[in-house]
Parts: structure tokens; C-alpha cells; sequence
């Protein structure tokens, strides 16, 4: 067996009900904390008056939108001005993901460019973060149990990462019923996000036992949560697909992505489209490049594994999988790439910046410009 390493959280605690009973493990990480929530703090607010009745003072910073570099300067100035010990993230990726950065960088000494991957030096942290707990309100990213934050940077139109062996967090709690309710775009957008997650891992060129077993698992139960959620509100369904967005975030942590990141990020840069909803246009179509291009019988059992289980998922013919899951998202409500607001030039620039993106060296094929484009046109 090939030899691999397996990093993640400090402590997983998973399961409906551990946002409350993890509470003083929440406390112990510190008396004064910031507390990242989304844009409306008064959803957070249990939280907040549950740790200030511990003893714990609590300096609320929330994040209306995809963190952007201004954004997380402006959380790392609160953070320190509160002079807090640690750092919790309550609320959909774009949140933990700013948790996660500020609690980086707010110890830092060096401009936060110089850690930025791609558009600046891409530089180990310069101090150990502080401590950082994530409590997901949405079933898609992964990122409570990942190493990497990402971040907008206007001025070079892109999406890039902030990584850092020690950007894991200390605690994750995943409860499915934050999730409960969620609206259903942001459900279809994030879960297909989390689908893609646990499919791109289980295809890289970075693939070990450990994330295989994880990805095998959770693509199949996966697709049909989202399937069972679209068609009514399910809190098992809803469990399953939390379940399967911890497994994107163990898996993408230790195995990669592929061309679907590799374009999210770009094409999220040049415009104003959730990620998620990029990743669910752009996911049929990816599998589908990596099909044609894929010279090795591994990476050809594994594509066919995933169509069977889009087939069983889904309905239809294994081999139409990537046309049933094209139109199965579409029909749920998943718009396009033009719907999206992205253009021809920006998906242009996305074929040639993608070439630089981290996820794409995880691809298991090498994709020529005019096969990321021809990809681009399949989810306009």
C-alpha cells in the first residue's frame, strides 16, 4: 500500500444537538473570542449570549459576502483591537472561511499578501494562528476541516488561498440543524459544491486509501440527500449531506480538487457568482473533460464508478450520467454560467488563469485551454 499522510481538526464533533452540548468546549478556548457570524448576527445570537453567560466576552464581526482582502483586514483590526484569544465562525463557507483567515492572520507580522497563494508570495505564517472553532450553518464547503481560507483579491480578479499547515481548525462542530431550512437555492448551490468536493478527491492524481474510503462513501449519499432535500425539507436528508460536506473538506484536505476548482476560483474572481453554484454548472462537464482526455484504466473505473452512481441517484443510463446530472440541477433551479453573470471574456481569462490555479494540480489529466473553454460553453 502506497504510504500517505491524513491531517484534519483537532477535535470533530458531529451530529444533531453538538452545537449546544460542545458549547464548553467553545469556552475553553478562551475568555474573549470574536465571534464571526454571517450577515445577520441576530442568528447567532443564542451563541453569543450562551458564551457571555459563561464568563466569556464576546466582540461579534459579520460577513455580508464571500471574503474579499479588505474584509479580513478589517477582521483581523477587530480581532486584535478586542485583544481575543481565539476565533469561532458561525454561518455558510464564506464565513468560516473569514474565521479561518482572521485567526491566521491576526497574529501575523508580515502584509497578508505575503502568504496569499498566486497573486502574492505565497509564505508560511510567520506565527502559529490563534485558536479556531467552526460551527457550518450550510451543507458545502467543508471548511471547518480544512487548511486553506479563500479569498477575493478585486485588484487581480481573482480567488486565491490563504494556506497554512496550521490554519486547521481546533474544533469543528457539525450539527445538521443549523442547516435545517435552508433556502433552497442555497441548499442546491452548496450541495452540489459538497458533492463536487467528495467527486474531484476521489479522481485527483493525490488520491490515498484513506480519502478513497472516505470519497466512496459519501459521493452516493451525497447525491441522493440533495436529490430527497430539492424534492421536499428532510432531516435526514439534511443529515446525510452535512455528513458528506465533512467528508469534502477531509477529503479535499489531504487529496486535492480538480478542473472544477481550478475554475471556480478564476471565474468566481471575474465575477459576482456564488461558488457553489459555479461548481454545480460546472461539474457534469468537468467529469465529463476528464473523461475524454483520461488515458489510464484507474481513472476510467473511477469516472465509471461516479456515472453509476449519478444513474442510481438520479435515473437514467450510466453512460448519459453527465447529461442527467446537467439537467437534473438546471431543472431544481441551478442556473447556467450566463445566468451566473459570467461572459465569454471572463470565461477566456478563467481558461488561461486556471492553468495557475492550485486545484488544478490535483487534475488528474493535463487540459488544454481549449478544453477548459469547450468545458465553460457545455455549462453556459
Amino acid at each position: 500500500m502506497t504510504a500517505f499522510a491524513f491531517a484534519t481538526a483537532g477535535m470533530i464533533r458531529f451530529g444533531r444537538g453538538e452545537a449546544v452540548t460542545a458549547v464548553p468546549s467553545l469556552v475553553a478556548l478562551g475568555a474573549r473570542v470574536l465571534l464571526v457570524t454571517g450577515a445577520t448576527p441576530q442568528r447567532a445570537a443564542w451563541l453569543k449570549n450562551t458564551l457571555e453567560a459563561e464568563g466569556v466576552a464576546v466582540t461579534v464581526f459579520p460577513v455580508a459576502k464571500e471574503p474579499d482582502v479588505a474584509l479580513i483586514e478589517n477582521g483581523v483590526a477587530a480581532a486584535r483591537e478586542a485583544q481575543v484569544a481565539a476565533v469561532i465562525a458561525i454561518g455558510g463557507g464564506s464565513v468560516v472561511d473569514a474565521g479561518k483567515a482572521i485567526a491566521a492572520l491576526a497574529p501575523a507580522t508580515r502584509p497578508m499578501l505575503d502568504h496569499l497563494e498566486v497573486v502574492g508570495k505565497g509564505l508560511p505564517l510567520d506565527a502559529a494562528p490563534l485558536p479556531f472553532a467552526a460551527l457550518p450553518t450550510t451543507a458545502g464547503t467543508g471548511a471547518e476541516v480544512t487548511r486553506n481560507a479563500v479569498i477575493a483579491v478585486p485588484e487581480a480578479q481573482r480567488k486565491v488561498s490563504l494556506r497554512d499547515p496550521r490554519m486547521l481548525p481546533t474544533l469543528a462542530i457539525v450539527d445538521p440543524a443549523l442547516s435545517d431550512n435552508c433556502p433552497r437555492g442555497v441548499t442546491l448551490a452548496s450541495g452540489l459544491d459538497a458533492v463536487t468536493q467528495v467527486i474531484e478527491p476521489y479522481l485527483s492524481s493525490k488520491a490515498n486509501p484513506l480519502t478513497d474510503a472516505i470519497c466512496r462513501d459519501a459521493i452516493p449519499k451525497g447525491l441522493v440527500a440533495i436529490r430527497q432535500i430539492m424534492a421536499g425539507e428532510d432531516p435526514e436528508a439534511r443529515d446525510a449531506l452535512a455528513w458528506v460536506s465533512l467528508c469534502g473538506g477531509l477529503a479535499l484536505a489531504n487529496a486535492g480538487l480538480g478542473v472544477v476548482h481550478g475554475l471556480a476560483g478564476p471565474l468566481g474572481g471575474l465575477s459576482n457568482a456564488a461558488h457553489g453554484a459555479i461548481c454545480g454548472a460546472l461539474l457534469p462537464h468537468g467529469i465529463r473533460a476528464n473523461a475524454k482526455a483520461g488515458d489510464t484504466p484507474v481513472l476510467a473505473a473511477r469516472i465509471a464508478e461516479v456515472q453509476g452512481w449519478i444513474a442510481q441517484a438520479l435515473g437514467g443510463a450510466p453512460d448519459d450520467a453527465f447529461d442527467t446530472l446537467h439537467d437534473w440541477s438546471r431543472e431544481a433551479g441551478l442556473p447556467g454560467l450566463n445566468a451566473q453573470g459570467i461572459t465569454d471574456a471572463a470565461r477566456a481569462k478563467a481558461a488561461k488563469d486556471a492553468v495557475s490555479s492550485s486545484s488544478m494540480k490535483a487534475n488528474p489529466v493535463a487540459l488544454s485551454e481549449a478544453q477548459l473553454l469547450d468545458l465553460m460553453e457545455r455549462a453556459r
